[in-house]
């Protein structure tokens, strides 16, 4: 007797804010991928599907996307992290520049 079938695997890749296509507020979005693994015996053996999807944290819309919108996403959302997006330095958290800061005399 040979035992098979599938399992899924849900990892959540990025937490990005944009504009909800069925909401339309601005709310912050998991960016997600599922992937479904061919089993043999319960071990997973390969991966026969992957989907990546976006849901909105605000009402719980989710649309499917393809792979190079889901790549420019995390792209763009390691690009945010990043202390050094658009040019600027890093910058240490609870500091600020001295001259950007009006209550400083």
């Amino acid at each position: 007797m040979i035992i098979f079938g599938t399992k899924g695997y849900l990892y959540q890749l990025a937490v990005l804010t944009m504009v909800c296509g069925w909401c339309g507020n601005p709310a912050a979005h998991t960016l997600r991928k599922r992937v479904t693994k061919f089993t043999l015996f319960f071990v997973p053996l390969f991966p026969f599907s992957t989907k990546y999807a976006t849901q909105c944290t605000f009402c719980g819309g989710e649309r499917q996307i393809p792979q190079e919108e889901a790549d420019r996403l995390l792209a763009q959302a390691a690009a945010g992290q990043d202390g050094n997006a658009y040019g600027r330095a890093p910058q240490r958290p609870g500091v600020t520049p001295p001259g950007q800061n009006p209550y400083q005399s």
